[in-house]
């Protein structure tokens, strides 16, 4: 199946299961969810058509650069019923630290803070996403220099990605430990969501969690997650969501004094100051509001 099928075949089904679950929400409240709001769903709503668009256009540049390299390279795998899910355990791989790095290097997280800039964690806040996901498509070329078939590096990451959705819900709680530690759960995706303490850049993997195990990322959740960023944006404007983190580093950019603070702007950890250090901060103090 392409990978704009896999699409096609998701928009409606993630618009079905997002009304339901607000109607879930309305029929059985729960003060300790951070349910629905109109304006934060709208607001997600509208950011996810626009990443929706623009990503036609990302993915057809990144399908171009996959192409032109597996060309180049001699090596080949041919996709089989045996090889496609090493395939996806490869990819699932690479979308850890592509995850991990999107987090860690401020430059990249300014395209996914998006994914992270609702107070609210629902289905509606999985089609959240950024507008500049191009960042993201580097971190599999290695699969294409191997010498997997580009169709088959999108189509894993479209898996990778679908098979997220459901995570996003204060409706499913925890699962039997032997799967918590296994794969991605809506209990470790919370923890990756929430914005306090030692909750902060935990729990990258996609489908897996036994990355964020091997490499010492993985938090199991215990207080009440709280969501947003530790420095909240208060706006529901599709724009300003989009592209906030990206004014900020501008800010920061016309202000350093030298071009060794502008160079750690855009690749320290997002929060890093002159002479402050490295913080776990999601977003600088004068980030916009």
């Amino acid at each position: 199946m392409e990978l704009t099928s896999l699409l096609a075949w998701s928009a409606p089904v993630f618009v079905l299961l997002i009304a339901l679950e607000m109607i879930y929400y309305k029929l059985h409240p729960d003060e300790n969810a951070s349910g629905y709001s109109v304006r934060d769903t709208a607001a997600s709503l509208s950011v996810g058509l626009g990443a929706a668009l623009v990503d036609i256009l990302y993915k057809t540049l990144a399908l171009t650069v996959f192409i032109g390299l597996h060309e180049l390279t001699p090596l080949r795998i041919e996709v089989t019923w045996v090889t496609f899910p090493l395939i996806l355990l490869a990819q699932d791989f690479c979308y850890y630290w592509m995850h991990r790095e999107h987090h860690l290097v401020r430059v990249l997280w300014a395209s996914h803070v998006v994914h992270h800039s609702s107070l609210r964690y629902n289905f509606s806040t999985a089609v959240r996403q950024p507008w500049t996901g191009l960042t993201s498509q580097a971190f599999f070329l290695p699969l294409v220099l191997a010498g997997v078939p580009p169709w088959a590096v999108l189509v894993c990451g479209g898996i990778n990605m679908l098979s997220q959705f459901w995570l996003h819900t204060d409706r499913i709680g925890r699962l039997p430990r032997f799967i918590e530690k296994t794969v991605n759960t809506p209990s470790s995706h919370r923890v990756h969501h929430a914005s306090q303490g030692g909750y902060l850049d935990r729990n990258f993997g996609g489908i897996l969690m036994v990355w964020d195990r091997m490499f010492g990322t993985w938090a199991e959740e215990g207080e009440q997650p709280r969501y947003g960023l530790t420095k909240d944006i208060d706006t529901f404007n599709p724009l300003r969501v989009v592209s906030h983190e990206y004014a900020a580093i501008g800010r920061d950019l016309a202000g350093a004094a030298t071009w060794k603070d502008r160079a750690r702007f855009l690749l320290a950890r997002p929060g890093w100051r002159p002479g402050a250090g490295t913080t776990a901060r999601r977003t600088p103090p004068e980030a916009d509001r």
